[in-house]
């Protein structure tokens, strides 16, 4: 999103970062700009000083209140202390006008490459279960689950609908590694089997559930 309120200047950027498929929604008005920023999921704020009804000083801490959303000042006030202050109070990066679009673009990647890697990087870390398809391994908090390839298959498939009920017919006709033939309560006993293999890591919690009448669920909010 730019919020910007020179029309000319944020047609030109709008146009411009187009051209590198980016999809920008321009606001004129601050307020209308917060307002936008709680009713979409933006990648990115690029955001005036000089605005109307608000410096654009004032919004970066009513934008940090909600959100942690990307932050570039495009400004024409040279002065190193809004530089300083826009900084402090959250801003990610400051480019003094004019400058060449092709700057802007390049800001922008690099911003949205580090912070798409942090938020990576950070939701693996939350992951209780990783499960590694090319080696049909699965870690239970970083620790290698000794798990035979009927085990792998169905403890993969809750993972797969975390948080969601799997049912057993499912789970049986699905897997690669389990008759067709079998009886579903052959699942059962897969699932105590894996059960067993977790709670040698982790005793204190339970993390496959039954659901009456239907089969099991993978969760992780104990």
């Amino acid at each position: 999103m730019i919020i910007e309120d020179d029309p000319e200047l944020s047609l030109i950027l709008t146009n411009y970062l187009t051209k590198y498929d980016m999809e920008v929604i321009g606001a004129e008005d601050p307020y209308i700009g917060l307002s936008l920023l709680t009713q979409h999921d933006f990648d990115l704020v690029i955001l005036d000083l000089t605005l109307p009804g608000m410096d654009g000083l004032e919004m970066i801490p009513k934008i940090r209140e909600h959100s942690s959303i990307p932050i570039i000042i495009s400004s024409a006030r040279d002065d190193i202390t809004d530089k300083v202050i826009g900084l402090e109070r959250g801003a990610d990066d400051y480019m003094p006008k004019p400058y060449d679009p092709r700057e802007l673009v390049t800001r922008i990647k690099t911003i949205l490459r580090r912070t798409h890697i942090s938020e990576k990087a950070k939701n693996s870390q939350d992951e209780i279960f990783k499960v590694d398809k090319d080696s049909r391994t699965i870690l239970f908090k970083n620790k290698m689950l000794d798990l035979t390839a009927a085990e792998y298959d169905v403890l993969s498939m809750l993972i797969a609908h975390k948080n969601g009920s799997v049912s057993r017919e499912q789970l049986l006709y699905e897997s690669e590694h389990i008759d067709d033939e079998s009886s579903v309560k052959n699942i059962d006993v897969i699932i105590s089997r894996i059960r067993h293999k977790i709670a040698k890591i982790d005793k204190d919690n339970i993390y496959i559930k039954p659901i009456r009448g239907v089969g099991y669920l993978l969760t992780t909010h104990l």
